[in-house]
């Protein structure tokens, strides 16, 4: 029961697998949230598992759901007993330009992206007070701040998330709670398929970049392990972009 418990929603592939094995790797057990293809989900869970000697609890849960969310965590407590990082990671949105996003599609890239985040932590709190504390890290992108063809919808979910991480660091700092977010540039995970310019942002971005190459998922996990660290807690309320630099050039 000594042993610290990360949770990672959207855990089991992409930036967030790519964070989950880095908490893994440093000793921490995971719940690994997922809401389809459950197959790719054990296969991460068996992948972790055998590399890094940890446990690996996997959970099916729509984060876009208040009842849900509720199962998510009691699922939590009743496996490990306590919760020590919570990582913001599951995503979705549709990819439509202005003119012809409905409201449905509005609802679903707000409640996934932002709703979400507001009540996993508020039940994240719950657990860490048991244990003193813990760390909070939201999933960002360059779309809160920059304009992205089609990204309206999820542009304003992603610029909602780094309010709600200023809030969060605010609120739950008396609870010993550290809350902060990543942003990424260009990074080639399976989201990015949904763009019909991908190979054109990534060739793009490759390019221009001043660090000579895109962003790779470890790099997020690195900094967003980094931000649950003793050496972070004084950065809070923070959206550290993680882009090599890109988006520091003019157009």
């Amino acid at each position: 029961m000594d042993k610290k418990v990360a949770l990672v929603t959207g855990g089991t592939r992409g930036i967030g697998r790519a964070i989950a094995e880095k908490f893994a790797a440093n000793g921490y057990d995971l719940v690994l949230n997922f809401m389809r293809k459950r197959s790719a989900a054990q296969e991460a869970k068996e992948a972790i598992e055998s590399a890094y000697g940890v446990r690996v609890h996997l959970v099916k849960a729509n984060v876009g759901e208040r009842e849900q969310i509720q199962a998510l965590f009691a699922e939590v407590a009743n496996t490990f007993g306590r919760l020590d990082v919570f990582i913001n990671n599951a995503a979705s949105g549709v990819m439509r330009p202005l003119m012809e996003i409905e409201e449905s599609h509005w609802d679903w890239t707000q409640n996934i992206n932002a709703k979400a985040y507001l009540f996993c932590a508020q039940e994240a709190a719950k657990l860490m007070q048991k244990t003193g504390g813990g760390a909070i890290v939201g999933v960002s992108s360059i779309g809160s701040i920059r304009t992205l063809p089609n990204y309206v919808a999820v542009g304003v979910s992603k610029a909602a998330v780094e309010a709600i991480t200023r809030y969060l660091a605010v609120e739950l700092a008396p609870m010993g709670i550290v809350v902060n977010a990543v942003s990424g540039g260009a990074v080639d995970t399976d989201a990015l398929k949904h763009f019909p310019n991908r190979e054109e942002i990534l060739e793009t971005a490759k390019k221009r970049n001043p660090a000579g190459r895109i962003v790779e998922p470890r790099d997020l996990a690195e900094v967003a392990y980094f931000l649950c660290t003793p050496a972070a807690s004084m950065i809070r309320g923070q959206t550290i972009i993680v882009d090599g630099g890109l988006t520091l050039l003019a157009e």
